[in-house]
């Protein structure tokens, strides 16, 4: 069984009715020690690897500059976060009794870089009909506008409930969802607080012109596994991590009957 309920009812209501809500300070002390020390080693690992291969860059990351690193296939203590009363309760309070893990990343920014990322919906990214789903946006640092926080434009505000069409922007390459002169509602948040969003709702990041890094985990869940188009299996993760409302007999096994 899962323990008391993290989500009070005045969140989930805003979530369904802006696309979002935050839980400050969320993590206990040892989950963001956790977070951050598997950072640390991924970050090194990853350095390590472009050395071997003799490049300063590989799939997304650039050396010094940013990273977008995938922690599940090779921590176990990343899963066990992903898979802790806390996440599976705030994903239960918006997505109801069946909660499936369906991607994570840890997204870092380097310190003094004017890098951005534009306005879109994580659905947008997804080219086909599917449940929206949950995004939560964990900041490892104190995060505000300083070092390229997320900025949330509120269903109200966007006009819409619905994934929009989106744009490539032919020099950055980014998907752009909507290009009003809203700015949306920047997040100052300490370090630990969980910004819980829905895969609809448009939002944005800033540059980080702090002298520090800016580093974020995102964590993903869905209400039912999410395909691909063509059905022929999970298009990221698949992890059933709640079925009617009962934990799994195990991470990978469904209960039976």
């Amino acid at each position: 069984m899962l323990s008391a309920p993290v989500v009070t009812p005045a969140q989930a209501r805003s979530f369904h009715d802006e696309g979002w809500f935050v839980i400050e300070s969320a993590l206990a002390p040892v989950q963001l020690e956790t977070l951050r020390r598997e950072c640390r080693r991924l970050v090194t690992e990853r350095d390590a690897e472009m050395t071997r291969l003799g490049v300063d860059s590989l799939d997304l990351c650039h050396r010094g500059r940013r990273y977008f690193l995938h922690a599940y296939p090779i921590s176990p203590a990343v899963r066990q976060f992903l898979r802790s009363d806390l996440m599976v309760g705030i994903a239960r309070a918006v997505l109801g009794q069946d909660v499936y893990l369906f991607n994570e990343q840890y997204v870092i920014k380097a310190p003094e870089r004017g890098m951005s990322f534009a306005w879109h919906q994580d659905s947008g990214f997804i080219p086909y009909p599917h449940l929206p789903y949950l995004t939560c946006w964990i900041p490892l640092d104190d995060v505000s506008e300083a070092n390229g926080t997320v900025h949330l434009l509120p269903y109200s505000r966007a006009g819409t409930h619905d994934v929009v069409a989106h744009r490539r922007d032919p020099q950055t390459n980014d998907l752009i969802g909507y290009s009003g002169d809203d700015p949306g509602d920047p997040l100052t948040l300490p370090a630990g607080s969980i910004a819980a969003f829905s895969s609809t709702l448009l939002h944005r990041t800033g540059p980080n012109t702090s002298h520090q890094p800016r580093r974020v985990y995102i964590a993903q869940y869905t209400a039912e596994p999410l395909l691909t188009e063509d059905h022929s299996g999970p298009r990221h993760l698949a992890e059933p991590l709640l079925i009617a409302g009962h934990r799994p007999p195990g991470p990978n096994q469904l209960p039976r009957d």
